[in-house]
């Protein structure tokens, strides 16, 4: 990690939902939660607790210093609306194929 750069990931004790124009995208109590340093907590969902057969492959795919690349997936009229981290850096390796949105309702 860069000095004064931190990222920390644990199992969350919420239950996260997303949902997209009424349609629920995912629905997990088995999500980690991602904090690092100057970014919003993020919620990382396995595979199995996302509606995969609603999202398609996106070509983007963006680099992270810290995370390593992730892969994106679209909605129609959503894309790029889902990324996750096929082969992360070994101190996130925790999150590996979990996918992340961007809207999250956590309770």
């Amino acid at each position: 990690m860069t000095r004064g750069h931190r990222i920390t990931v644990e199992p969350s004790d919420r239950h996260v939902r997303v949902v997209r124009d009424g349609q629920v995208l995912a629905e997990s109590d088995r999500a980690l939660v991602l904090h690092e340093t100057g970014c919003p907590a993020r919620y990382y969902i396995p595979p199995e607790d996302v509606r995969l057969d609603l999202l398609t492959p996106s070509g983007t795919h963006t680099y992270c210093p810290f995370k390593g690349t992730a892969s994106y997936w679209s909605l129609p009229d959503a894309p790029d609306l889902v990324w996750a981290y096929p082969e992360p850096k070994a101190d996130v390796a925790e999150i590996r194929d979990h996918l992340c949105f961007y809207e999250v309702e956590a309770g």
